[in-house]
């Protein structure tokens, strides 16, 4: 029979967790983990296959972490609004698990889509409370939420990674620009002009080059 093994993989992901709010992401080894646990690194082996698995687990329990501190939306007024804030404030109270949720790379890139499902609940239950609220199509509550996400993700960063330490007045009122702006364009249902606009006066050329075919300059 394989031995017993020595701890959980509860307590491993939990004790995970704890070291990459203390430590980053970096701070998350094998031995750090035997120790944090009172053991060798073994134990941890005959829960869980590799320290990518361990991550990942980690990752689950601080997502459920990110829904407590978001939770109370639903008393708020707008609660769209709520959860926008509270996910910039989630970067700068708790930039380590801000980096885990929402600033992992990935081998090879990933689409939006994808990168919005890593929200979990929390995108369904955005895009509702925008169409209900704002008395929205599914379609433009959906298109207003992923730019406001795009938004507050950006705010979040610069908190998580000491860039900004923005006070909860600066926070309300950057994201409520935005909000504002882009409701006001999907409202005026001319948002497909507007785009239009942008492509026919937005050429992707710079001195006669795209973008994306200039070298790095080095000088």
């Amino acid at each position: 029979m394989p031995p017993k093994p020595k701890c959980t993989r509860e307590e491993v992901a939990a004790a995970a967790l704890e070291i990459i709010k203390e430590d980053g992401l970096s701070g998350l080894t094998a031995r750090e983990l035997g120790s944090r646990l009172g053991t060798s690194s073994r134990p941890i082996f005959t829960v869980y296959h590799n320290m990518e698995e361990v991550k990942l687990a980690a990752r689950e329990l601080a997502l459920e972490e990110f829904h407590e501190f978001i939770s109370d939306y639903e008393q708020y007024t707008p609660a769209f609004k709520r959860i926008g804030m509270m996910m910039v404030s989630y970067g700068l109270h708790e930039p380590e698990l801000f980096k885990l949720l929402f600033m992992q790379e990935h081998k090879g890139g990933r689409n939006f889509e994808e990168t919005i499902k890593d929200l979990g609940e929390t995108a369904q239950n955005c895009v509702r409370l925008v169409e209900r609220d704002y008395d929205l199509t599914e379609e433009a509550a959906r298109l207003l939420f992923e730019q406001m996400w795009t938004h507050a993700f950006g705010l979040g960063a610069l908190c998580a990674t000491g860039v900004c330490d923005l006070s909860e007045d600066e926070i309300g009122s950057r994201l409520g620009v935005v909000f504002a702006g882009m409701l006001m364009l999907i409202k005026s249902e001319k948002i497909a002009e507007v785009y239009s606009d942008v492509e026919v006066n937005t050429t992707g050329n710079y001195h006669g080059k795209k973008i994306r075919e200039m070298p790095f300059r080095t000088d």
